[in-house]
């Protein structure tokens, strides 16, 4: 969802754009955005995505699936695009015809993404919720419930 309509209720055709990034990023990966839970330092596939690109390790994200079908420059292409998709303001996000003209072409150059929404969040690793079994949570013998989606 984008960053605009989930903060403000804002939808465009931009929003439509991020969505797609999202996809592109989550077939690269053969990961979900949804659920990701690979690192405290990454916690959504959009701060992974970006955090491996920036870092020059972009080809860490492919799907083992893709490995011997698809060349390490189109496969980092492909991740620059769909960062470039999941940009945290709207008005520096590529239009969807800009976007079907990268994939089309390899000589188009390309922009350098900005940081991709939600990639500043709350750790969501389901162990750092739990407490210690043997642990009580408070001194008036009261707990705090914490709900997580199924």
């Amino acid at each position: 969802m984008a960053p605009e309509y989930a903060m403000e209720g804002l939808y465009s055709i931009k929003s439509d754009v991020f969505s797609f990034g999202v996809l592109l990023l989550e077939i690269l990966s053969g990961r979900k955005n949804s659920g990701f839970h690979l690192t405290k330092f990454a916690p959504s596939l959009l701060a992974y995505a970006w955090s491996l690109w920036n870092e020059g390790k972009g080809l860490e994200l492919m799907d083992p699936s893709l490995k011997d079908s698809c060349a390490a420059n189109e496969f980092m292409r492909y991740v620059h695009i769909g960062l470039l998709c999941v940009q945290e303001d709207a008005y520096n996000r590529p239009t969807m015809s800009s976007v079907v003209h990268m994939l089309k072409s390899e000589t188009i150059s390309l922009s350098q993404p900005e940081r991709p929404a939600f990639s500043v969040g709350r750790i969501t690793q389901h162990h750092e919720f739990e407490p210690a079994p043997d642990r009580s949570l408070s001194d008036n013998g009261l707990s705090i419930s914490t709900f997580l989606p199924r």
